[in-house]
């Protein structure tokens, strides 16, 4: 009997250990999970003939004050072309803020349907992105990277915040609701196919999980859902209903909880990455409705 009793403690020794070990890896590892950062540029603004200035940033953060050691972001100014001022009245600046698994090279398409609207586009890359400097990102660092990215519209460009409109895809769109939160003055937000929180998504994409303490373990947050209520400024939300990456639903939730004035845009058919390219001419329409709503506000 005695012999057992050894086993069966042995065996729930081992286990928990194997079950803190598990939850120690998921806590140190768990921006593995959200962040897939692409290194290759696989294309330029002058490819899609857009005229465009490179930029590098350095970023001052609490942790790191020395200019000799401050690490670098890149971006993109895409100045808005004359020929493409004339759908908007007023001259527009958007900030690009794209999702987790590209770089501002892969979203250049996508700014490019914007730049013909006429916005003048500042894309940049988190830290540990493209060309952008750093190791492997955190939500901690891609809020510090998107700050120093508005503070130069705003102190270099001079660009007034309420002529700042915040784009974000997936990822990104938290982030931009982070920057927003932050940025009452910003004339707008347009968040496509992006989600209420990273808990909601462990649920949504890694159920198996939830065996694990996950809320204690979780420090990587984005929590939108808490943020956007907080928001004043007009903020229009794009989702496709055949997304599988992040339910549509989700974007339902975040319009409800958002103040007006407020957009929903639901593309029947589009998945995560092509919202704009199954709209089509609707997707244009719907963003010159927003700006409209944006010049009024």
């Amino acid at each position: 009997m005695q012999f057992w009793v050894k086993i069966l403690v042995a065996l729930g020794t081992l286990l928990a250990v194997l079950y803190l070990s598990a939850c120690l890896f998921l806590f140190v590892r768990q921006n593995r999970f959200i962040f897939f950062p692409s290194r290759e540029i696989s294309t330029i603004p002058s490819d899609l003939q857009m005229d465009y200035q490179e930029v590098w940033l350095p970023v001052i953060s609490e942790e790191n004050q020395s200019a000799s050691t401050t690490e670098k972001v890149h971006g993109w100014w895409i100045p808005a072309a004359a020929e493409n001022r004339s759908p908007m009245k007023s001259e527009w600046v958007l900030l690009f803020l794209h999702g987790n698994a590209d770089n501002i090279s892969e979203n250049l398409k996508h700014s490019n349907r914007f730049h013909q609207l006429g916005f003048s586009v500042f894309m940049v890359d988190y830290r540990g992105y493209g060309l952008s400097q750093g190791k492997f990102p955190t939500e901690s660092t891609v809020y510090e990277d998107v700050e120093t990215a508005w503070n130069y519209l705003v102190n270099q460009r001079g660009i007034p915040p309420e002529k700042i409109v915040i784009y974000g895809h997936s990822l990104g769109g938290a982030i931009a609701i982070d920057l927003a939160s932050r940025k009452p003055n910003a004339a707008g937000a347009i968040i496509e196919a992006s989600f209420t929180s990273m808990r909601d998504m462990v649920d949504y994409q890694y159920p198996h999980f939830n065996i694990f303490p996950i809320d204690w373990i979780l420090t990587h947050r984005f929590d939108s859902i808490s943020k956007v209520k907080d928001l004043k400024m007009p903020i229009l939300f794009t989702h496709g209903t055949a997304d599988e990456t992040v339910p549509n639903s989700m974007s339902q939730e975040l319009f409800d909880a958002a103040n007006e004035p407020k957009k929903l845009f639901i593309v029947p058919t589009a998945d995560h990455n092509n919202i704009a390219r199954v709209s089509g001419e609707k997707y244009f329409e719907t963003i010159r409705e927003f700006m409209k709503l944006v010049d009024y506000n």
